[in-house]
């Protein structure tokens, strides 16, 4: 291996989670509880947050955004891209999943369980906008946090860093027209003007000004990058909770008068992450990969980059949108059930192993 291929190799590997992103679940929760008694208590405050907007982006929350997504994307290394032929069978399958089965399924499960099955206890006006934070959700395929899945479950890091960095140019051309075909299947109007902006304002510069820092942050040495990693790690989570305060102080209200909404929002998102990660890890035993690639090509497959989609669905549907709830009921499940897949791929090795037959 080059010393470059080593280079990758460290950075993709990265750190076992931290106890602050282990119980990420739990902050989440408690931003809710402070969200909501702000936005009771002040509620001209936070209307006057919301009115702070140009071209329908609001500048508070797209600062807050910029400090959640760079810094994740200062560790993708777009120069491991070369690595993909290694493991061709698992990045087929993981882009198979992403890309063919992961979005179009959770259209299917919005349909069936929000416009259906749970629509008598949803609040009728935001059944399109629920179903629209879904599909949000489940086309943001997931960045930085797949490191330290893959890192938990043994994964190849060479494998994740590459798949990562291809997922991220595929979101590029391909997030703006993957949502708006499915939220036209859907019969939700696509404001296409605000769809491209946001990918323009959250995938295409954040993705630039990264690499940039990226590339300055190298020239100063390995040593030099590793330091600047971990004393920006904690900028993306406290930038995603303080806006979860400001999105749950416009929630409130709603919240308070349907507290079942969440837990019914729960249920489609749960069985995604189950069935694209058993699907993705069954795939990658029928072709033959290796289980250090079938681990992190099943959680690649399953977990989200909820960072985007919570700022995607605050830009197309606002603060007070069933979208932008609908996209943070995935933060407040995610870690949990991501590290509940971890232990099942990590215990269930020795079946992957044996012969499929």
């Amino acid at each position: 291996m080059s010393a470059q291929c080593e280079m990758t190799a460290k950075v993709a590997a990265g750190a076992p989670i931290s106890f602050f992103e282990r119980y990420l679940s739990l902050w989440v929760f408690l931003c809710i509880v402070t969200g909501i008694a702000a936005g009771q208590a002040a509620p001209t405050l936070f209307q006057a947050i919301g009115r702070m907007e140009i071209a329908r982006v609001n500048l508070p929350v797209g600062l807050l955004i910029w400090v959640m997504i760079i810094p994740m994307l200062v560790k993708v290394d777009f120069g491991a891209l070369h690595q993909v032929r290694q493991h061709i069978r698992g990045i087929g399958v993981t882009l198979f999943v992403n890309w063919l089965v992961k979005p179009f399924s959770m259209a299917f499960l919005g349909w069936l369980f929000v416009r259906n099955l749970f629509a008598p206890m949803l609040p009728a006006d935001q059944l399109d906008s629920y179903i629209a934070g879904l599909i949000l959700l489940a086309a943001a395929h997931c960045t930085a946090m797949v490191f330290v899945w893959s890192r938990l479950s043994q994964g190849d890091p060479l494998f994740t860093l590459s798949q990562v960095a291809l997922n991220d140019v595929i979101m590029v051309v391909a997030f703006a027209p993957l949502v708006g075909l499915l939220l036209g299947i859907s019969a939700i109007t696509v404001p296409w003007d605000t769809l491209i902006t946001s990918v323009v304002l959250y995938i295409v510069i954040p993705v630039f000004l990264a690499q940039r820092w990226r590339k300055a942050l190298l020239t100063r040495g390995q040593a030099a990058f590793d330091a600047a990693m971990e004393k920006i790690g904690p900028w993306s989570i406290t930038a995603l909770l303080v806006t979860l305060v400001l999105l749950f102080a416009f929630q409130g209200a709603a919240i308070l008068s349907q507290p079942l909404v969440i837990a019914l929002l729960a249920v489609p998102i749960l069985i995604q992450v189950f069935f694209n990660s058993a699907l993705a890890y069954w795939l990658n035993r029928v072709v033959g990969e290796k289980h250090n690639v079938a681990c992190p090509s099943a959680l690649i497959g399953a977990s989200n980059f909820f960072e985007l989609a919570v700022a995607a669905a605050i830009s197309l549907f606002g603060f007070e949108s069933g979208a932008a709830l609908a996209t943070v009921v995935g933060v407040l499940i995610e870690v949990p059930v991501m590290l509940l897949v971890v232990k099942v791929v990590n215990q269930s090795k020795g079946w992957y192993e044996q012969a499929p037959g």
